[in-house]
């Protein structure tokens, strides 16, 4: 019997829990996400309806052990929390996904927030409009921002586009200084918000009452990470990966590269002009010193932390960014250094993050795998496993293996 007959082939189940550890190793939630795995899909779901109430609730329950009072408010601590998880959803498709270093990100940011004030705030000379309509204008604005960058710039790769997009940044900045209709540090005041009011005649979403901005941030960024989620299933999300893991392969393969590049920014951008409204319309003025670099460092440290290419690994990186400073009022002034120092150990011991990106497309060829053998075992075209040892021969070899000759016999009773 040849060498080839004698290769080891582990079931489907035994290389889909191989996989599942590959790409869970150096994961701080791995074991945890083995275990999710595992479960079934309605049981997914079940858990996944439990976190989402709780997740309402946490600005109603003010947990002692997490709670940031009497430092902060709570509620606006939690809305703060979700405005970064969102932005770092929005990152995550641009770094994550696609694997392009944006290190300007905040520029787009900048742009929703100057949308919204621009057409809502009185101090605007502009025409006004309701608040809620400034959200779709801004995506759309912010995307074409993100193309107007994405095609001259995305032929570049690496360090250079880096380089690209922080220089974007900065022209943004500089622009909403040096430009008058963006009134500089005087910037925009009583930007607008969501209609309603409480029982007492005050506003309902005013930029002291945390809970309806909350509620509403955590509402847009609950749809954003199934869209997410679903783009990453897609087509478009497969191109992504490609890219990200070796793009001359990809273009090699008939990727349209640069299409999909130009995808990723214009989506990742819109994203980010949608979380820049919200904060607009939250804290109600906008001016030039919000948008600077080390904001920006911020919201890719929290996609890194969090796990680039995973989109609950953001939203728990973008959660934590914006929670540490608030929780721990003392260490605010340091928490440039802290995120940086966390960030070196991270890369360390965790170089995936906190969750990493799961090679889905893998665990699912391996299961596609283990269905086609198991039918050609029962077609006869394929000999039993052999449980004891976990071997079986070699299909095609030219040895007197019985893959072989059940291999000729199949094809002779297929001719018959």
């Amino acid at each position: 019997m040849s060498m080839a007959s004698k290769t080891p082939m582990p079931s489907a189940e035994a290389a889909k829990d191989a996989v599942d550890r590959e790409s869970g190793r150096g994961e701080f939630f791995g074991p945890l996400r083995r275990r999710w795995t595992q479960l079934s899909r309605q049981q997914q779901w079940a858990w996944v309806a439990i976190i989402v109430v709780a997740a309402y609730a946490l600005p109603l329950l003010n947990p002692p052990l997490i709670s940031t009072e009497p430092g902060t408010n709570f509620a606006l601590t939690c809305a703060e929390m979700a405005r970064y998880a969102l932005v770092a959803v929005g990152l995550n498709i641009v770094v994550g996904y696609a694997g392009l270093l944006d290190l300007g990100y905040v520029a787009f940011f900048a742009v929703g927030a100057y949308t919204a004030a621009m057409l809502t705030s009185p101090d605007s000379p502009f025409i006004k409009i309701p608040y809620l309509w400034t959200l779709p204008v801004a995506i759309a604005v912010t995307m074409c921002a993100g193309v107007i960058l994405g095609v001259p710039t995305l032929r570049l790769r690496g360090d250079y586009l880096a380089i690209v997009t922080l220089g974007f940044g900065e022209i943004i900045r500089i622009l909403a200084t040096i430009i008058p209709a963006a009134k500089g540090q005087v910037g925009f005041q009583n930007v607008g918000a969501p209609p309603g009011t409480q029982a007492d005649g005050t506003p309902l979403f005013s930029n002291s009452n945390g809970v309806p901005w909350y509620w509403l941030i955590l509402t847009v960024l609950i749809i954003v990470m199934l869209l997410a989620g679903n783009l990453e299933r897609s087509r478009v999300g497969r191109a992504w990966v490609a890219i990200r893991e070796d793009e001359d392969a990809a273009e090699a393969m008939g990727v349209p590269t640069f299409k999909y590049k130009v995808w990723a920014f214009a989506l990742g951008a819109g994203v980010g002009g949608l979380s820049g409204s919200l904060f607009a319309g939250q804290i109600g003025f906008v001016n030039n010193q919000r948008f600077d670099v080390q904001t920006s460092i911020l919201f890719l440290a929290a996609v890194v932390i969090g796990g680039t290419g995973n989109k609950v690994g953001a939203v728990i990186g973008g959660a934590l960014v914006a929670y540490l400073p608030l929780r721990f009022v003392e260490i605010a002034n340091y928490k440039f250094f802290i995120f940086g120092v966390l960030l070196v150990v991270i890369m360390i011991f965790r170089s995936k993050g906190l969750l990493g990106a799961r090679q889905h497309l893998l665990t699912y060829a391996r299961q596609a795998y283990g269905k086609v053998v198991e039918a050609a075992r029962k077609g006869g075209v394929l000999p039993p496993r052999r449980s004891d040892t976990g071997i079986i021969p070699a299909v095609g070899t030219g040895s007197t293996g019985t893959g072989s000759s059940a291999a000729r016999t199949t094809q002779k009773g297929d001719g018959a």
